[in-house]
């Protein structure tokens, strides 16, 4: 007999090794991975609500068993997949704009890039 996973458990699981830091400062760097958690959380969100509104335009009504089991159509996945990166670009807006300064030669530092992103959560 197989143990059951617990889902909640799994979620809290550290992986092996050291974390590695990518940023300056870690408290910067943990808002941002909670931001980007909630942002994975909120496309779902919308891509289920999606699933229901089609079913509802199609079928009228909508059960569990129908959500689980809907595929989108070429089309659907594609407008899926434009809203999705809509969004990422965003959400993610001022890091797209910093880099676009440094592109342009009007390299910010670090700390004006942990200060904009400060100012805009």
């Amino acid at each position: 007999m197989s143990a059951k996973l617990d889902p909640v458990a799994l979620s809290g699981a550290k992986a092996k090794g050291k974390r590695p830091w990518f940023l300056k400062d870690p408290d910067v760097e943990r808002v941002m991975n909670i931001t980007l958690a909630l942002m994975q959380e909120v496309a779902v969100l919308r891509e289920r609500m999606d699933t229901v509104e089609r079913l509802l335009e199609r079928d009228g009504k909508v059960t569990r068993a129908s959500i689980e089991a809907f595929t989108p159509t070429k089309e659907e996945a594609a407008e899926r997949g434009a809203w999705t990166q809509e969004y990422i670009a965003r959400v993610l807006r001022i890091l797209q704009q910093d880099r676009e300064a440094i592109e342009r030669g009007e390299e910010a530092s670090s700390e004006d890039v942990a200060e904009e992103f400060a100012r805009t959560t």
